[in-house]
């Protein structure tokens, strides 16, 4: 019952964050319209990129005469590129317009993503937010002998999965990360850019990934783009007639606006972490450690300071509002800027979070799973994995806001 409510109410929020709303644009007013097409001859107007064989998307609003309110302007989105949310444009009061993702030019990137990426294409989660299914982090299994893959466990099936990557020290072990989408062809994605909201949504039929997973899967991905918010979206579909183990995630590299990485407060509501073996492999240990009192205690309302702090820790044990999300924020007091992270999925139970102090991002990742969720280091602990029986849906869901800091 619970998962036919699931999937009612993912399609259900679908049907509602998509559609073009013509009753709605009747209803504007005269100026709001005017605004709304100039924006639509703008886009046509620019010419079209494709990178990973896709055109890319962009979502727009019309600007704000507000000068004093933070607003969302625009996101850009690689279809071509497994729907990489490859960047976020806003206007925040004292900075005018920044970018929100670390990445770069549409031009260099086609670049990058195209004939300067590696056979697995990891370069797709070295920049913007790449969307991780079906599992987010990192899977161990036995190295193949031409070092290509490696053979897991997962739910009781021996898989074979990319190898596609490992910690920068010489002879680190070889690990899949971030998941069998990141270069994935989303066809036909349907954007509109509308008075009120500007979305996207895509659908991958993206069967077992390539020989790599148990069952078949269908995967939606769909943006909402309002003036005060982005809506991210991604609903998996068991189309196969095995069970699907599903974890989904995504990676966004969230810019400090300022450049002063050690002033950046970061709130966490989560009192657990996974201890890993080192920073190089970061490999969990399948213990959970408290955060009480330690340098990693992120609690308070207010949050704490960077400082001189390495992250790359998966947290736990989250602390959930009443209406079952968790809600992370990363503040840039120097900036008077801030960012929350807002994970509205019941099923998000950990939220990655990388911040080497030598850079100016910290990367925040809400998702299902534990690290290497399908090893026996767990030894029975819900790791976050949602299995989904034949014709069973689940969604994750993300809402990206800005507010201003004191």
């Amino acid at each position: 019952m619970k998962m036919k409510r699931t999937a009612l109410l993912a399609t259900v929020i679908l049907a509602a964050a998509f559609a073009v709303r013509t009753s709605v644009a009747r209803r504007v007013d005269t100026a709001s319209a005017n605004a709304a097409a100039a924006v639509a001859l703008a886009v046509q107007a620019a010419e079209p990129i494709s990178i990973g064989g896709e055109p890319v998307v962009v979502l727009t609003r019309p600007r704000s005469l507000e000068a004093n309110k933070p607003q969302f302007l625009e996101a850009v989105v690689l279809p071509g590129v497994g729907m990489n949310l490859f960047q976020i444009k806003a206007y925040l009061p004292g900075k005018g317009d920044i970018d929100l993702l670390t990445t770069m030019d549409l031009t260099a990137a086609k670049t990058f993503l195209e004939t300067g990426d590696d056979e697995f294409g990891n370069n797709a989660f070295k920049m913007g937010a790449a969307m991780l299914v079906p599992y987010a982090n990192r899977i161990r299994g036995k190295l193949s002998p031409d070092g290509k893959t490696i053979t897991a466990l997962i739910d009781g099936h021996h898989l074979s999965l990319p190898a596609n990557w490992h910690g920068p020290q010489p002879g680190a072990e070889a690990v899949a990360m971030h998941g069998l989408i990141l270069t994935s062809k989303f066809q036909n994605a349907k954007a509109h850019n509308g008075p009120q909201e500007s979305t996207v949504f895509a659908l991958l039929r993206g069967g077992n990934f390539g020989g790599h997973w148990l069952s078949e899967t269908n995967v939606n991905i769909g943006m909402t783009l309002k003036d005060d918010s982005l809506d991210v979206y991604v609903i998996a579909k068991n189309v196969g007639a095995q069970d699907d183990p599903m974890a989904i995630g995504f990676h966004p590299y969230f810019q400090i606006p300022s450049g002063d990485r050690k002033q950046v407060r970061l709130h966490v509501p989560a009192d657990m972490r996974a201890l890993v073996n080192n920073y190089d492999d970061v490999f969990p240990t399948g213990r959970l450690g408290p955060l009480k009192g330690t340098a990693y205690d992120f609690t308070a309302p207010e949050g704490r300071a960077l400082g001189d702090l390495f992250v790359d820790d998966c947290f736990t044990n989250l602390d959930y509002d009443p209406d079952r999300s968790a809600t992370i924020e990363l503040t840039d007091p120097a900036a008077k800027y801030g960012l929350r992270v807002r994970a509205l999925s019941p099923h998000i139970k950990a939220i990655q979070i990388y911040a080497p102090p030598d850079k100016d991002f910290v990367a925040i990742d809400p998702q299902f799973n534990l690290p290497d969720p399908y090893r026996g280091i767990w030894h029975g602990q819900d790791t976050g994995v949602v299995l989904l029986q034949p014709g069973k849906s689940t969604m994750w869901h993300v809402r990206i806001e800005l507010f201003k800091s004191r």
